[in-house]
């Protein structure tokens, strides 16, 4: 499909993500625990989809790739290696904002 109003409904029935690295992609599949592959767009300037990939990545909670490079990551991926990301934590945020405009 071209363009579709909400992914919730196609997330909650994957087994397996394979996304861009928006960041909105990537945490909307993280907070559902699915297991997300990232394909890198190596065309980007300032690349900060290569960053995002490569820190959550580095946290283990996903894989990531490139185009030319998506086969061999299927092929050898050990989907059991990844690690859940933590839910959020509006609150300290919250209480954090508070305390920066002097509420507290």
């Amino acid at each position: 499909f071209r363009f579709k109003e909400s992914l919730a409904e196609d997330l909650w029935r994957a087994d397996l993500v394979i996304s861009h690295a928006g960041a909105g992609s990537c945490l909307e599949t993280l907070e559902k625990g699915k297991p997300l592959i990232v394909v890198i767009n190596e065309k980007l300037m300032n690349n900060h989809q290569l960053e995002l990939a490569k820190q959550l990545h580095r946290d283990g909670h996903v894989l990531y790739c490139n185009c030319s490079t998506l086969v061999d990551t299927l092929q050898s991926m050990d989907l059991s290696t990844l690690k859940p990301f933590p839910p959020g934590q509006p609150e300290k945020f919250a209480l954090f904002l508070d305390k920066v405009v002097g509420f507290q």
